[in-house]
């Protein structure tokens, strides 16, 4: 992934409704009407969230008779989890370092 795309990724997630989006197409395959009923938003902003999300590649949108169906890709996202996950072992060692300090700290005390 690059680093355009990881931007798109997580510009993407950066929205509550958008990843709201995702939570349901992880439940299957939905139209713009069955994504945008638990929104008090128009199809049409529905839609605009669900092209971001086509562009950022989290979903593919495909036809199925008169409806359009958006399906998640999770690719992207395990891609993006990747990334993160190398800071994963920074946050770790801090906390290690900071569990190890404040032994100390309590150790100085009680003696």
């Amino acid at each position: 992934m690059t680093v355009d795309q990881l931007s798109a990724v997580f510009g993407a997630l950066a929205d509550p409704t958008r990843r709201a989006i995702l939570t349901r197409l992880a439940e299957g395959d939905a139209t713009v009407a069955e994504l945008a009923a638990p929104f008090s938003i128009s199809q049409p902003a529905i839609s605009r969230h669900l092209k971001v999300l086509e562009q950022a590649g989290l979903i593919s949108r495909r036809r199925r008779a008169t409806a359009r169906l958006s399906h998640l890709e999770a690719a992207p996202l395990r891609q993006a989890t990747a990334w993160l996950a190398r800071y994963r072992q920074y946050w770790d060692e801090s906390y290690d370092r900071l569990d190890a300090l404040l032994a100390e700290l309590q150790d100085d005390r009680t003696a």
